[in-house]
């Protein structure tokens, strides 16, 4: 790591500053840096250490440590990457500067916000951050995820574990579902007369099939979801007496999972990039903001269309970023838009998982799905799906790798 001088610029050539240090912008910083030894590239994070949403539902289960989600940035520091543990407070996109908590303003030729996702604590009633220390959301990995895993633990057998889904878009819509499937697990050996209940504010959801018949396989009678249709949309909360307010009536669960409405992170409404929806438009083919120039966005922030807001399509737009600014400033040449590639795996047991993988390219403003996608089988043999639990392992060992070094 680097102590900063009052004004950073560039050492050599063109001046790239990321913010945000999860899946995309790492994997952004790391490829600019890689692409051309003329790029000066600057990560900005305001946390020393990252730590992965996914398989992070597996902490909550019990089935494995925080610390394996855990990672820091001093390898990517080592390939070049000038990393800077600050918080990014404020962008001005005309004199294209960015200003650190620490009081550093550094200068830039692009902008890349990497932010992910805020909670929006504005969208159920009664439901802020001081209400989340009691109902957790755990849709930030780390101290929420440990609370979700010890009121679960303290919970008496016979107990209800109520889980808030919101609608679409949000981050890595299965992972719900998921987190619901990893939660039986643990219940049905710890707590066998317990219960999972799933307050949806959907209708249907990805792979639903897939989870549905696992859910009957492995935890009969053990997981209920009312879906929206059915008065399953949570509308508020009242955190004093643990209570789930939704449009049909009221529950009182013993741990209640409230995961909240969702948008992009607050750097990237600072600049300017934000519309009306909480999201970032870009320009699918190169990530651009379609409201400041020089600005791109990658990753959960942004309004993709039909590309999923996972971690393996932040780290596909990651790279693909990068060669969109690499061609744009150094090679100054044309090239089509890149096809984007990324799959994503659901364990619902430690030796039961299934995935989907998506092709996608860009189509006007937003990304659509493409020829080459792929989704398991709902008729596989458990075989299979014991193959794709190993396969989702090695998977995030690759992400991780990729990501951090």
């Amino acid at each position: 790591m680097m102590g900063a001088p009052a004004v950073l610029r560039a050492k050599m050539g063109a001046f790239v500053v990321v913010i945000g240090g999860g899946f995309a912008g790492t994997s952004c910083a790391r490829a600019l840096c890689k692409s051309d030894e003329r790029f000066d590239v600057v990560l900005v994070e305001s946390s020393k250490t990252f730590t992965s949403c996914p398989q992070s539902n597996e902490v909550i289960a019990g089935l494995r440590d925080i610390g394996a989600q855990q990672f820091g940035y001093d390898r990517i520091a080592a390939d070049g990457v000038r990393v800077m543990l600050q918080a990014a407070t404020a962008i001005d996109a005309a004199g294209h500067k960015v200003k650190l908590a620490d009081g550093t303003t550094l200068d830039y030729d692009r902008l890349v916000l990497a932010p992910g996702i805020d909670l929006d604590f504005t969208a159920l009633q009664g439901y802020d951050e001081a209400a989340s220390a009691v109902m957790p959301h755990a849709y930030k990995a780390g101290e929420q995820t440990l609370l979700l895993r010890k009121q679960i633990e303290a919970m008496p057998d016979g107990g209800t574990v109520a889980i808030a889904v919101p609608a679409n878009p949000s981050r890595c819509p299965p992972a719900p579902y998921e987190r619901a499937s990893l939660i039986a697990h643990y219940l049905k050996a710890r707590k066998p007369k317990s219960k999972v209940l799933i307050l949806d504010a959907k209708d249907s959801f990805s792979q639903q099939k897939l989870f549905e018949q696992a859910w009957q396989q492995l935890y009969p009678g053990m997981i209920e979801r009312i879906p929206l249709s059915q008065g399953g949309r949570v509308t508020g909360v009242d955190a004093a007496t643990r209570t789930v307010v939704t449009e049909f009536g009221n529950y009182t669960p013993d741990v209640a999972n409230i995961i909240p409405p969702q948008k992009a992170g607050r750097i990237a409404a600072l600049a300017g990039t934000v519309d009306r929806t909480g999201w970032c438009p870009i320009d699918a083919a190169t990530f651009a903001s379609k409201l400041v120039p020089d600005v791109h966005i990658i990753g959960d922030a942004c309004l993709g269309g039909g590309i999923p807001k996972s971690a393996g399509a932040a780290q596909a737009q990651g790279r693909a970023c990068a060669a969109v600014i690499a061609r744009d400033l150094i090679a100054r040449r044309i090239e089509p838009p890149p096809l984007l590639t990324g799959i994503c795996y659901s364990l619902v047991a430690p030796d039961y998982a299934f995935s989907l993988s998506g092709v996608y390219q860009p189509k006007g403003d937003l990304f659509a799905e493409a020829e080459g996608g792929k989704a398991s089988p709902v008729d596989a043999p458990r075989t299979t799906r014991a193959a794709e639990a190993d396969a989702a392992t090695a998977w995030f060992k690759a992400l991780t790798h990729d990501a951090f070094g």
